[in-house]
């Protein structure tokens, strides 16, 4: 086996490696924020949003959930969206009211999140997409 550093192994034993951490109980987590102006990515919510609700789409996503519920959408005034979800660290996107009614009528509409400094993430942003 070589020396523990990861420019030096291959994938085949970082793979190895990696199911023997596993079988012996160590977690291994690999993560990357990338580029924070894509607006395409996973998104994780965990469970399904309230009825008449509109989820917005996290680019670069690590466990953020952007939803506006039908209240706000019905009152279609300025939010403040906390979109930390899953993730270990905050990020807010404020929506004028202009921008809330559009989404209710089915605009689509992308803003970007507060810039923060998440706890291994680097400083970064995300853009969100609603509709």
């Amino acid at each position: 086996m070589k020396t523990v550093n990861a420019n030096q192994w291959t994938r085949r034993e970082f793979t190895v490696q990696s199911a023997l951490a596993m079988l012996s109980g160590v977690a291994i987590t690999l993560s990357s924020c990338g580029d924070s102006n894509s607006s395409t990515g996973p998104s994780t919510t965990s469970a399904p949003p309230p009825a008449g609700a509109n989820v917005g789409v996290v680019g670069t996503n690590h466990g953020h959930t952007a939803v506006i519920n039908a209240a706000q959408l019905t009152a279609a005034n300025a939010v403040s969206l906390d979109i930390s979800g899953n993730a270990n660290h905050p990020h807010t996107v404020n929506l004028t009211d202009a921008e809330v009614g559009q989404i209710a009528g089915g605009t689509r509409v992308i803003k970007a999140s507060s810039n923060n400094n998440g706890a291994g993430f680097g400083s970064h942003a995300h853009s969100v997409t609603f509709n």
